[in-house]
Protein backbone atom coordinates (compact mmCIF):
# COMPACT_ATOMS: atom_id res chain seq x y z
CA UNK A 1 0.00 0.00 0.00
CA UNK A 2 2.96 2.71 0.63
CA UNK A 3 3.42 2.50 -2.99
CA UNK A 4 0.04 3.84 -3.82
CA UNK A 5 1.04 6.88 -1.53
CA UNK A 6 3.11 8.64 -4.06
CA UNK A 7 1.03 7.94 -7.21
CA UNK A 8 -2.20 9.40 -5.15
CA UNK A 9 -0.32 12.65 -4.45
CA UNK A 10 1.00 12.85 -8.18
CA UNK A 11 -3.14 12.21 -9.44
CA UNK A 12 -4.32 14.52 -6.77
CA UNK A 13 -1.92 17.07 -7.95
CA UNK A 14 -3.09 16.66 -11.69
CA UNK A 15 -6.42 17.70 -10.41
CA UNK A 16 -5.75 20.60 -8.79
CA UNK A 17 -6.17 22.56 -12.20
CA UNK A 18 -9.18 21.66 -12.60
CA UNK A 19 -10.34 22.85 -8.42
CA UNK A 20 -8.39 26.04 -9.22
CA UNK A 21 -10.60 26.87 -12.31
CA UNK A 22 -13.56 26.87 -10.03
CA UNK A 23 -12.26 28.39 -7.02
CA UNK A 24 -10.92 31.67 -9.27
CA UNK A 25 -13.73 31.93 -10.97
CA UNK A 26 -17.39 31.00 -9.12
CA UNK A 27 -19.70 33.19 -10.18
CA UNK A 28 -19.05 31.92 -14.24
CA UNK A 29 -18.90 28.14 -12.38
CA UNK A 30 -22.40 28.94 -11.15
CA UNK A 31 -24.04 30.16 -13.73
CA UNK A 32 -22.89 26.67 -15.86
CA UNK A 33 -24.16 25.00 -12.85
CA UNK A 34 -27.81 26.94 -13.35
CA UNK A 35 -28.13 26.75 -16.83
CA UNK A 36 -27.05 22.43 -16.91
CA UNK A 37 -30.04 22.22 -14.24
CA UNK A 38 -32.34 24.25 -15.65
CA UNK A 39 -31.62 22.06 -19.33
CA UNK A 40 -31.71 19.35 -18.04
CA UNK A 41 -35.06 19.41 -16.35
CA UNK A 42 -36.85 21.39 -18.76
CA UNK A 43 -38.93 18.40 -19.56
CA UNK A 44 -39.74 16.69 -15.79
CA UNK A 45 -42.93 18.10 -14.90
CA UNK A 46 -41.62 20.62 -12.32
CA UNK A 47 -39.80 22.16 -15.23
CA UNK A 48 -43.13 22.27 -17.33
CA UNK A 49 -45.07 23.94 -14.61
CA UNK A 50 -42.59 27.29 -14.55
CA UNK A 51 -41.77 26.98 -17.95
CA UNK A 52 -37.79 25.59 -17.69
CA UNK A 53 -37.37 25.93 -21.37
CA UNK A 54 -37.65 29.85 -21.69
CA UNK A 55 -35.53 30.39 -18.79
CA UNK A 56 -32.40 31.76 -20.12
CA UNK A 57 -30.81 33.95 -17.05
CA UNK A 58 -30.59 33.72 -13.08
CA UNK A 59 -33.24 36.61 -12.89
CA UNK A 60 -35.78 34.74 -15.07
CA UNK A 61 -35.25 31.94 -12.83
CA UNK A 62 -35.61 33.60 -9.50
CA UNK A 63 -38.68 35.25 -10.76
CA UNK A 64 -39.96 32.29 -12.11
CA UNK A 65 -39.77 29.89 -9.50
CA UNK A 66 -40.49 30.51 -5.73
CA UNK A 67 -38.56 29.45 -2.68
CA UNK A 68 -39.32 25.97 -1.38
CA UNK A 69 -39.28 24.15 1.95
CA UNK A 70 -39.29 20.55 2.14
CA UNK A 71 -43.21 20.48 2.60
CA UNK A 72 -43.74 22.41 -0.65
CA UNK A 73 -41.44 19.68 -2.68
CA UNK A 74 -43.26 16.87 -0.25
CA UNK A 75 -45.98 15.55 -3.09
CA UNK A 76 -43.22 15.19 -5.82
CA UNK A 77 -41.06 12.99 -3.82
CA UNK A 78 -44.06 10.63 -2.11
CA UNK A 79 -44.66 10.02 -5.98
CA UNK A 80 -41.36 9.32 -6.75
CA UNK A 81 -40.92 6.76 -3.77
CA UNK A 82 -43.89 5.05 -5.55
CA UNK A 83 -42.41 4.62 -8.67
CA UNK A 84 -43.25 7.75 -10.58
CA UNK A 85 -40.21 9.30 -12.83
CA UNK A 86 -39.20 12.82 -14.25
CA UNK A 87 -41.18 14.68 -12.07
CA UNK A 88 -38.08 16.62 -10.03
CA UNK A 89 -35.29 15.37 -12.05
CA UNK A 90 -34.33 13.85 -15.74
CA UNK A 91 -32.97 10.59 -14.93
CA UNK A 92 -34.63 7.80 -12.26
CA UNK A 93 -34.26 8.56 -8.85
CA UNK A 94 -34.06 5.36 -6.57
CA UNK A 95 -32.50 6.38 -3.57
CA UNK A 96 -33.52 8.71 -0.65
CA UNK A 97 -31.14 10.11 2.21
CA UNK A 98 -33.42 10.13 5.14
CA UNK A 99 -32.65 13.35 6.39
CA UNK A 100 -31.59 13.59 10.46
CA UNK A 101 -30.45 17.38 10.94
CA UNK A 102 -32.80 17.85 13.75
CA UNK A 103 -34.67 15.75 16.50
CA UNK A 104 -38.38 15.79 15.36
CA UNK A 105 -40.61 13.31 15.16
CA UNK A 106 -40.97 14.10 11.72
CA UNK A 107 -38.46 12.55 8.62
CA UNK A 108 -37.53 14.03 5.48
CA UNK A 109 -36.41 11.91 2.74
CA UNK A 110 -34.40 13.66 0.35
CA UNK A 111 -34.05 12.40 -3.72
CA UNK A 112 -30.48 11.36 -4.66
CA UNK A 113 -29.91 10.70 -8.53
CA UNK A 114 -27.15 9.30 -10.01
CA UNK A 115 -25.60 12.79 -11.01
CA UNK A 116 -26.14 14.30 -7.28
CA UNK A 117 -23.88 11.19 -6.00
CA UNK A 118 -21.50 11.28 -9.26
CA UNK A 119 -21.03 15.17 -9.68
CA UNK A 120 -21.67 15.73 -5.93
CA UNK A 121 -20.94 14.03 -3.05
CA UNK A 122 -18.35 11.57 -4.98
CA UNK A 123 -16.81 14.37 -7.33
CA UNK A 124 -16.28 16.65 -4.05
CA UNK A 125 -14.92 13.76 -1.81
CA UNK A 126 -11.98 13.59 -4.31
CA UNK A 127 -11.53 17.33 -4.55
CA UNK A 128 -11.52 16.99 -1.00
CA UNK A 129 -8.76 14.52 -1.13
CA UNK A 130 -6.69 15.91 -3.97
CA UNK A 131 -6.59 19.46 -1.90
CA UNK A 132 -5.16 17.59 1.06
CA UNK A 133 -2.83 15.46 -1.04
CA UNK A 134 -1.77 18.98 -2.56
CA UNK A 135 -1.31 20.43 0.67
CA UNK A 136 0.54 17.12 2.33
CA UNK A 137 2.53 15.74 -0.45
CA UNK A 138 4.27 13.39 2.10
CA UNK A 139 1.09 12.22 3.55
CA UNK A 140 0.30 8.07 3.92
CA UNK A 141 -3.37 8.56 4.21
CA UNK A 142 -4.23 5.88 1.90
CA UNK A 143 -1.53 3.30 3.14
CA UNK A 144 -4.08 2.89 5.28
CA UNK A 145 -7.97 2.61 5.89
CA UNK A 146 -10.71 5.10 6.86
CA UNK A 147 -13.04 5.01 9.39
CA UNK A 148 -16.36 5.94 8.16
CA UNK A 149 -18.19 6.16 11.59
CA UNK A 150 -22.06 6.11 9.32
CA UNK A 151 -25.54 5.57 10.15
CA UNK A 152 -28.38 2.36 9.14
CA UNK A 153 -29.62 1.56 6.09
CA UNK A 154 -33.09 0.63 5.64
CA UNK A 155 -34.80 -0.73 2.44
CA UNK A 156 -38.07 1.32 2.25
CA UNK A 157 -41.41 -0.46 1.97
CA UNK A 158 -43.58 1.57 -0.16
CA UNK A 159 -41.67 0.59 -3.04
CA UNK A 160 -39.18 -2.30 -4.18
CA UNK A 161 -37.10 0.13 -6.23
CA UNK A 162 -36.85 2.89 -3.44
CA UNK A 163 -34.56 2.17 -0.76
CA UNK A 164 -33.27 4.80 1.54
CA UNK A 165 -30.66 5.32 4.51
CA UNK A 166 -29.18 7.94 5.70
CA UNK A 167 -26.53 10.11 3.64
CA UNK A 168 -23.37 8.39 4.82
CA UNK A 169 -25.56 4.77 4.10
CA UNK A 170 -26.46 6.00 1.06
CA UNK A 171 -22.91 6.75 -0.02
CA UNK A 172 -21.77 3.38 1.03
CA UNK A 173 -24.04 1.32 -0.42
CA UNK A 174 -23.19 2.88 -3.55
CA UNK A 175 -19.38 3.38 -3.36
CA UNK A 176 -17.32 1.70 -6.57
CA UNK A 177 -16.21 -1.37 -5.13
CA UNK A 178 -12.47 -0.53 -5.11
CA UNK A 179 -13.19 2.53 -2.63
CA UNK A 180 -14.05 -0.75 0.00
CA UNK A 181 -10.56 -1.10 -0.16
CA UNK A 182 -9.56 2.00 1.14
CA UNK A 183 -12.59 1.79 4.15
CA UNK A 184 -12.87 0.01 7.59
CA UNK A 185 -15.32 -1.71 8.61
CA UNK A 186 -17.00 -4.54 6.69
CA UNK A 187 -19.96 -2.82 5.02
CA UNK A 188 -22.29 -5.15 6.84
CA UNK A 189 -21.24 -3.65 10.69
CA UNK A 190 -20.59 -0.02 8.61
CA UNK A 191 -24.81 -0.27 8.03
CA UNK A 192 -25.82 -1.90 11.23
CA UNK A 193 -29.17 -0.03 12.39
CA UNK A 194 -28.90 -0.49 15.97
CA UNK A 195 -26.73 1.98 17.25
CA UNK A 196 -25.52 0.45 20.57
CA UNK A 197 -24.63 -3.24 18.99
CA UNK A 198 -22.89 -0.94 16.14
CA UNK A 199 -20.42 0.86 18.36
CA UNK A 200 -19.10 -2.42 19.79
CA UNK A 201 -18.93 -4.24 16.33
CA UNK A 202 -17.34 -0.93 15.14
CA UNK A 203 -14.53 -0.75 18.14
CA UNK A 204 -14.21 -4.93 18.11
CA UNK A 205 -13.57 -4.56 14.09
CA UNK A 206 -11.52 -2.01 13.36
CA UNK A 207 -8.99 -1.61 17.17
CA UNK A 208 -6.74 -4.16 14.91
CA UNK A 209 -6.57 -2.08 11.31
CA UNK A 210 -4.45 0.45 10.53
CA UNK A 211 -6.87 3.54 10.54
CA UNK A 212 -4.78 6.53 9.47
CA UNK A 213 -8.61 8.59 8.79
CA UNK A 214 -11.49 9.04 10.60
CA UNK A 215 -14.69 10.86 9.92
CA UNK A 216 -17.79 11.06 11.70
CA UNK A 217 -19.99 13.58 13.81
CA UNK A 218 -17.42 14.35 17.03
CA UNK A 219 -20.27 13.10 20.09
CA UNK A 220 -20.02 9.59 18.84
CA UNK A 221 -16.59 9.37 17.38
CA UNK A 222 -15.78 10.06 21.16
CA UNK A 223 -18.09 7.26 22.04
CA UNK A 224 -16.11 4.82 19.89
CA UNK A 225 -12.69 5.64 20.35
CA UNK A 226 -13.65 5.47 24.72
CA UNK A 227 -14.57 2.10 24.18
CA UNK A 228 -11.60 1.49 22.00
CA UNK A 229 -9.86 2.51 24.89
CA UNK A 230 -11.70 0.52 27.40
CA UNK A 231 -11.26 -2.55 25.47
CA UNK A 232 -7.84 -2.61 24.54
CA UNK A 233 -6.30 -0.74 27.91
CA UNK A 234 -4.49 1.90 26.13
CA UNK A 235 -4.18 5.90 26.90
CA UNK A 236 -4.77 7.05 23.67
CA UNK A 237 -6.17 6.28 20.16
CA UNK A 238 -2.24 6.97 19.37
CA UNK A 239 -1.67 4.15 20.30
CA UNK A 240 -4.15 1.98 18.72
CA UNK A 241 -3.65 3.78 15.18
CA UNK A 242 -0.01 5.26 15.08
CA UNK A 243 -0.94 6.25 11.40
CA UNK A 244 -3.62 8.14 12.04
CA UNK A 245 -3.57 11.27 10.71
CA UNK A 246 -6.74 13.22 9.62
CA UNK A 247 -10.11 13.43 11.75
CA UNK A 248 -12.90 15.05 9.14
CA UNK A 249 -15.83 16.20 10.95
CA UNK A 250 -18.97 18.30 9.94
CA UNK A 251 -22.80 18.37 11.55
CA UNK A 252 -22.01 20.67 14.67
CA UNK A 253 -19.13 23.29 15.67
CA UNK A 254 -15.92 20.84 16.52
CA UNK A 255 -15.19 24.29 18.88
CA UNK A 256 -16.42 22.18 22.08
CA UNK A 257 -15.16 19.05 20.93
CA UNK A 258 -11.65 20.06 20.22
CA UNK A 259 -9.65 19.61 23.49
CA UNK A 260 -11.23 16.02 23.76
CA UNK A 261 -10.12 15.29 20.95
CA UNK A 262 -6.54 16.51 21.43
CA UNK A 263 -6.44 14.38 24.37
CA UNK A 264 -8.00 11.63 23.40
CA UNK A 265 -5.65 11.32 20.13
CA UNK A 266 -2.87 11.94 21.89
CA UNK A 267 -0.88 12.91 19.40
CA UNK A 268 -0.77 15.92 16.75
CA UNK A 269 -3.05 15.18 13.28
CA UNK A 270 -4.79 17.43 10.93
CA UNK A 271 -8.49 18.15 11.94
CA UNK A 272 -10.47 19.10 8.60
CA UNK A 273 -14.15 20.05 8.87
CA UNK A 274 -16.69 19.28 5.87
CA UNK A 275 -20.37 21.34 4.95
CA UNK A 276 -22.17 18.24 3.37
CA UNK A 277 -25.54 16.85 3.98
CA UNK A 278 -28.52 14.93 2.53
CA UNK A 279 -29.05 17.65 -0.11
CA UNK A 280 -25.48 17.81 -1.50
CA UNK A 281 -21.90 18.29 -0.92
CA UNK A 282 -21.97 22.36 -0.52
CA UNK A 283 -18.27 23.26 1.31
CA UNK A 284 -14.96 22.09 3.29
CA UNK A 285 -11.15 23.06 4.57
CA UNK A 286 -8.82 23.89 2.18
CA UNK A 287 -6.55 22.97 5.28
CA UNK A 288 -6.62 22.70 8.57
CA UNK A 289 -6.59 25.59 10.75
CA UNK A 290 -8.51 27.51 8.09
CA UNK A 291 -11.17 30.50 8.94
CA UNK A 292 -14.15 29.02 7.04
CA UNK A 293 -14.31 26.13 4.72
CA UNK A 294 -13.99 26.89 0.78
CA UNK A 295 -17.12 26.75 -1.16
CA UNK A 296 -18.04 23.98 -4.09
CA UNK A 297 -18.79 26.30 -6.23
CA UNK A 298 -19.01 23.55 -9.60
CA UNK A 299 -20.61 20.44 -8.00
CA UNK A 300 -24.20 20.24 -9.37
CA UNK A 301 -25.39 22.71 -7.08
CA UNK A 302 -26.47 26.42 -7.84
CA UNK A 303 -26.29 28.56 -4.47
CA UNK A 304 -28.46 31.51 -3.86
CA UNK A 305 -28.30 33.53 -0.20
CA UNK A 306 -31.36 34.81 1.72
CA UNK A 307 -30.55 37.05 4.52
CA UNK A 308 -32.25 36.24 7.79
CA UNK A 309 -34.26 39.29 7.98
CA UNK A 310 -36.67 37.79 5.08
CA UNK A 311 -37.18 34.50 6.67
CA UNK A 312 -40.90 34.62 6.87
CA UNK A 313 -42.22 37.11 4.32
CA UNK A 314 -44.35 36.34 1.54
CA UNK A 315 -41.95 37.26 -0.96
CA UNK A 316 -38.29 36.36 0.46
CA UNK A 317 -35.23 37.91 -1.52
CA UNK A 318 -32.01 36.27 -2.17
CA UNK A 319 -28.42 37.80 -3.33
CA UNK A 320 -25.80 36.11 -5.26
CA UNK A 321 -22.02 35.45 -4.16
CA UNK A 322 -21.55 39.10 -6.20
CA UNK A 323 -23.48 40.51 -3.40
CA UNK A 324 -22.56 39.26 -0.15
CA UNK A 325 -20.78 40.69 3.08
CA UNK A 326 -18.50 39.09 5.11
CA UNK A 327 -19.77 38.79 8.96
CA UNK A 328 -24.04 38.55 8.09
CA UNK A 329 -25.80 35.83 8.77
CA UNK A 330 -27.42 34.18 5.23
CA UNK A 331 -29.98 31.58 4.68
CA UNK A 332 -28.77 29.13 1.52
CA UNK A 333 -30.95 28.54 -0.98
CA UNK A 334 -30.06 25.46 -3.37
CA UNK A 335 -31.30 24.67 -6.40
CA UNK A 336 -29.35 20.99 -7.34
CA UNK A 337 -29.08 17.84 -9.87
CA UNK A 338 -30.97 15.70 -7.23
CA UNK A 339 -34.23 17.51 -8.03
CA UNK A 340 -34.37 20.25 -5.32
CA UNK A 341 -35.48 23.93 -6.40
CA UNK A 342 -34.68 26.80 -4.79
CA UNK A 343 -34.95 24.66 -1.68
CA UNK A 344 -34.66 26.90 1.53
CA UNK A 345 -31.70 24.32 3.72
CA UNK A 346 -33.09 25.40 6.67
CA UNK A 347 -28.44 26.36 8.10
CA UNK A 348 -27.48 29.80 8.50
CA UNK A 349 -24.04 30.16 7.30
CA UNK A 350 -21.41 33.64 7.92
CA UNK A 351 -18.84 34.32 4.80
CA UNK A 352 -15.23 34.38 6.15
CA UNK A 353 -13.88 35.37 2.60
CA UNK A 354 -14.81 36.49 -0.51
CA UNK A 355 -11.83 35.95 -2.67
CA UNK A 356 -12.19 32.62 -2.49
CA UNK A 357 -15.83 32.63 -0.95
CA UNK A 358 -15.65 30.55 2.31
CA UNK A 359 -18.55 30.19 4.58
CA UNK A 360 -18.89 28.80 8.29
CA UNK A 361 -21.92 27.77 9.29
CA UNK A 362 -23.37 29.76 12.17
CA UNK A 363 -26.60 27.67 13.13
CA UNK A 364 -30.19 26.55 12.11
CA UNK A 365 -32.85 28.66 11.08
CA UNK A 366 -35.18 27.41 13.63
CA UNK A 367 -32.42 26.68 16.22
CA UNK A 368 -31.72 29.80 18.23
CA UNK A 369 -33.21 31.86 21.38
CA UNK A 370 -34.67 35.31 20.41
CA UNK A 371 -37.37 35.52 23.29
CA UNK A 372 -35.96 38.23 24.44
CA UNK A 373 -34.95 40.15 21.19
CA UNK A 374 -31.34 38.94 22.64
CA UNK A 375 -30.87 36.66 18.72
CA UNK A 376 -28.23 34.08 20.59
CA UNK A 377 -27.31 31.91 17.62
CA UNK A 378 -25.77 28.60 18.22
CA UNK A 379 -22.17 30.07 16.74
CA UNK A 380 -22.34 32.36 20.15
CA UNK A 381 -22.64 29.58 21.91
CA UNK A 382 -20.64 27.60 20.75
CA UNK A 383 -18.18 29.85 21.17
CA UNK A 384 -18.57 31.31 24.68
CA UNK A 385 -19.16 27.37 25.72
CA UNK A 386 -15.44 27.04 24.49
CA UNK A 387 -14.12 30.14 26.30
CA UNK A 388 -15.89 29.41 29.33
CA UNK A 389 -14.52 25.97 29.36
CA UNK A 390 -11.21 26.60 28.58
CA UNK A 391 -10.85 29.66 31.35
CA UNK A 392 -12.15 27.15 34.22
CA UNK A 393 -10.40 23.67 33.09
CA UNK A 394 -13.62 21.52 32.36
CA UNK A 395 -14.70 19.99 29.63
CA UNK A 396 -17.89 19.95 27.82
CA UNK A 397 -19.53 16.82 26.40
CA UNK A 398 -22.87 17.93 24.96
CA UNK A 399 -24.84 20.94 26.02
CA UNK A 400 -28.83 22.82 25.16
CA UNK A 401 -29.98 25.84 26.18
CA UNK A 402 -33.56 27.38 26.10
CA UNK A 403 -35.55 30.35 27.23
CA UNK A 404 -36.87 30.71 30.71
CA UNK A 405 -39.84 33.39 30.56
CA UNK A 406 -41.04 35.97 32.96
CA UNK A 407 -42.56 35.57 36.23
CA UNK A 408 -44.21 38.25 38.55
CA UNK A 409 -41.09 37.93 40.45
CA UNK A 410 -38.04 36.98 37.90
CA UNK A 411 -36.78 38.59 34.63
CA UNK A 412 -36.66 36.44 31.87
CA UNK A 413 -33.27 34.41 31.14
CA UNK A 414 -31.54 31.44 29.62
CA UNK A 415 -31.32 28.05 31.14
CA UNK A 416 -28.37 25.70 30.28
CA UNK A 417 -28.41 22.20 30.27
CA UNK A 418 -24.52 20.66 30.37
CA UNK A 419 -22.90 17.57 29.88
CA UNK A 420 -19.68 17.60 31.61
CA UNK A 421 -16.33 15.28 30.97
CA UNK A 422 -14.81 17.60 33.78
CA UNK A 423 -17.32 19.12 35.94
CA UNK A 424 -15.87 22.52 37.07
CA UNK A 425 -15.48 22.92 41.42
CA UNK A 426 -17.63 26.49 41.38
CA UNK A 427 -20.67 25.82 38.92
CA UNK A 428 -22.00 29.61 39.78
CA UNK A 429 -18.63 30.52 38.72
CA UNK A 430 -18.81 28.88 35.33
CA UNK A 431 -22.14 30.47 34.39
CA UNK A 432 -20.18 33.56 35.28
CA UNK A 433 -17.47 32.86 32.72
CA UNK A 434 -20.02 31.48 30.22
CA UNK A 435 -22.06 35.14 30.45
CA UNK A 436 -19.66 37.49 30.32
CA UNK A 437 -18.44 35.30 27.15
CA UNK A 438 -21.98 35.66 25.48
CA UNK A 439 -21.43 39.34 26.40
CA UNK A 440 -18.36 39.93 24.54
CA UNK A 441 -19.69 38.13 21.53
CA UNK A 442 -23.39 39.45 20.87
CA UNK A 443 -24.00 42.51 21.49
CA UNK A 444 -27.71 42.24 21.53
CA UNK A 445 -27.38 39.77 24.46
CA UNK A 446 -25.00 42.20 25.88
CA UNK A 447 -27.62 45.05 25.70
CA UNK A 448 -30.74 42.82 27.25
CA UNK A 449 -28.13 41.58 30.16
CA UNK A 450 -27.54 45.26 31.13
CA UNK A 451 -28.34 45.47 35.35
CA UNK A 452 -30.62 42.15 34.21
CA UNK A 453 -33.02 44.35 33.22
CA UNK A 454 -34.66 42.59 30.41
CA UNK A 455 -32.33 39.36 31.27
CA UNK A 456 -30.98 37.55 34.26
CA UNK A 457 -27.82 35.56 34.87
CA UNK A 458 -28.02 31.82 33.16
CA UNK A 459 -28.96 29.48 34.84
CA UNK A 460 -26.61 26.38 34.06
CA UNK A 461 -27.26 22.90 35.52
CA UNK A 462 -24.85 19.82 34.92
CA UNK A 463 -26.43 16.80 33.94
CA UNK A 464 -25.38 13.20 34.39
CA UNK A 465 -23.40 12.23 31.93
CA UNK A 466 -25.29 9.96 29.05
CA UNK A 467 -28.41 11.64 29.39
CA UNK A 468 -28.16 13.75 26.14
CA UNK A 469 -27.99 10.29 24.83
CA UNK A 470 -30.51 8.86 26.62
CA UNK A 471 -33.12 11.79 24.91
CA UNK A 472 -31.98 10.63 21.80
CA UNK A 473 -32.46 6.92 22.32
CA UNK A 474 -36.35 7.96 23.59
CA UNK A 475 -36.57 9.88 20.36
CA UNK A 476 -35.64 6.98 18.39
CA UNK A 477 -32.25 9.31 17.36
CA UNK A 478 -29.72 7.26 18.32
CA UNK A 479 -26.54 7.04 16.45
CA UNK A 480 -25.31 8.47 12.75
CA UNK A 481 -26.06 12.04 12.27
CA UNK A 482 -28.27 12.43 14.54
CA UNK A 483 -27.57 15.09 17.59
CA UNK A 484 -29.14 17.31 20.61
CA UNK A 485 -30.14 20.93 19.10
CA UNK A 486 -27.82 22.85 21.40
CA UNK A 487 -30.58 25.97 20.96
CA UNK A 488 -34.22 26.18 20.78
CA UNK A 489 -36.23 29.22 21.24
CA UNK A 490 -39.25 27.52 23.28
CA UNK A 491 -38.68 24.64 26.58
CA UNK A 492 -40.46 21.97 24.81
CA UNK A 493 -37.11 19.77 24.13
CA UNK A 494 -35.35 21.26 27.42
CA UNK A 495 -38.34 19.88 29.68
CA UNK A 496 -38.11 16.64 28.47
CA UNK A 497 -34.66 16.14 28.90
CA UNK A 498 -34.83 17.54 32.57
CA UNK A 499 -38.22 15.07 32.93
CA UNK A 500 -35.61 12.15 32.31
CA UNK A 501 -33.04 13.11 34.66
CA UNK A 502 -35.61 14.29 37.33
CA UNK A 503 -38.60 11.54 37.68
CA UNK A 504 -40.32 14.11 40.06
CA UNK A 505 -39.93 16.56 37.69
CA UNK A 506 -41.76 14.42 35.16
CA UNK A 507 -44.69 13.46 37.45
CA UNK A 508 -45.24 17.37 37.54
CA UNK A 509 -45.54 17.89 34.06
Amino acid sequence: MKLLSPAISSLARMRVWRIEAWKNHPLDAQREVLQDLVSSAQYTEFGRKYNFSHLFNIRDYKEAVPIHEYNDLKPYIERTMKGEQNLLWNTPVQWFAKSSGTTSDKSKFIPISEESLEDGHFKASKDVLSIYYNSHPESELLTGKGLVIGGSHNINPMNAQAQYGDLSAVLLQNTPFWGHWLRTPDLSIALMGEWENKIEMLAQSTMKENVTSVSGVPTWTLVLFKRILEITGKKTMAEVWPGLELYMHGGVSFIPYMDQFKKIIGKKIHFLEMYNASEGFFAAQENPGDDGMLLYTDHGIFFEFMPVSEYGKKDPQTIGLKDVHIGKNYAPVISTNGGLWRYLLGDTIQFTSLNPFRVKVSGRLKHYINAFGEEVIVDNTDQAIAIAAEKMGVVVNDYTAAPMYFSENSNGGHEWLIEFEKAPEDLHAFAHELDQALKNINSDYEAKRYRDIALHMPLVQAVRKGLFIEWLRSKGKLGGQHKVPRLSNDRQQLEEILSLDNPTFANNL
